[in-house]
């Protein structure tokens, strides 16, 4: 190895023309970039969907949907899933919000509502912000109590 045949590493280089070092560079003057417009100016950056002054799809496009912002939203835990929780020793007698943070099944600030897909043979005392009505009558038929949380 000797300084004839030295090379930087693969890669390394990203452009072999040095922009706007003089005329006899070729490159000099503008730089490439042209003469006057905003592109021509430093710290230029083009906004996001500009289509160059067309109007851009996304204001062309029809606004569609509706949100309700007075919806209130349930966590749904179903009745398959409390008799999960009691085949597995989870749960004994009582199921309440507490029980749902620590198994991790809902977040402290949910409201939580019982389904009433699936079947329930144990004996459960359920307490929750809102149940179906399927869910409230399996959980009686059940032997155990439903028990709304006043919000």
């Amino acid at each position: 190895m000797n300084l004839s045949n030295l090379k930087p590493a693969a890669g390394s280089v990203q452009n072999k023309f040095r922009k706007g070092r003089g005329e006899g560079s070729g490159n000099g003057l503008t730089a490439g970039r042209g003469h006057k417009g905003a592109k021509s100016r430093s710290g230029y950056s083009r906004k996001i969907g500009f289509e160059g002054g067309q109007m851009p799809l996304q204001r062309r496009l029809p606004k569609f949907g509706f949100k309700n912002i007075n919806r209130v939203e349930y966590t749904g835990i179903n009745l398959d899933t409390i008799q999960q929780l009691v085949d597995n020793n989870k749960i004994t007698d009582t199921l309440n919000k507490e029980t749902l943070v620590q198994l991790g099944l809902a977040h402290k600030n949910d409201l939580v509502k019982i389904l009433g897909r699936g079947e329930l043979k144990a004996t459960v005392n359920v307490t929750a912000d809102k149940f179906t009505q399927t869910a409230q009558e399996a959980i009686v038929n059940a032997g155990g109590k439903v028990e709304l949380v006043n919000a």
